[in-house]
């Protein structure tokens, strides 16, 4: 059984007050297009139901369901009558996901891979060689120190070397 959480509620609502504002019609749920795909198992309008009620062992620990799934594609912003920054929500879920180490192991590894070598996906020889024969500009990356450096300095490197292992 799921306890209300008044702290986590409260943290949402400092947030994002855009939080109250639902009133769970569900717009944002037949509107987006991960819903669509997973036939409903991905659910906007329940993550938001459950941030208000401040169920954050359902968000968090077992995430039910999954917010992780989110394209942040925005649709269900462009459609809420209400407004309600749904995206925003779900990123400072995510986060909360984070700090407590409860990501997908693919998190772990683009960010390992972006402290790593400057990017979450690396650039295959093939298309690095097509973009040239099509003569596209050179892909430029970030310095990596100057990656490292901002991860260091936010504690993302900690996290993400901690969380991955």
């Amino acid at each position: 059984m799921s306890v209300v959480n008044y702290d986590f509620r409260n943290e949402v609502l400092k947030h994002n007050a855009s939080l109250s504002y639902c009133y769970q019609c569900s717009t944002c749920s037949g509107g987006c297009p991960v819903a669509l795909l997973t036939n409903g198992k991905y659910n906007p309008r329940k993550i938001i139901e459950e941030a208000i009620l401040g169920l954050k062992d359902k968000l968090v620990e077992s995430q039910d369901p999954n917010p992780w799934l989110c394209s942040t594609c925005q649709k269900c912003v462009e459609l809420c009558p209400q407004k309600v920054e749904l995206t925003e929500i779900f990123t400072l879920i995510k986060n909360l996901c984070f700090e407590e180490q409860k990501c997908p192991e693919a998190f772990y590894s683009q960010g390992k891979a972006v402290f790593d070598t400057g990017v979450a996906i690396p650039y295959s020889n093939s298309i690095v060689a097509r973009r040239k024969k099509l003569g596209l500009p050179e892909i430029k990356i970030a310095s990596v120190e100057e990656i490292k450096t901002l991860m260091k300095e936010t504690n993302f490197e900690k996290n993400i070397l901690k969380g991955g292992e």
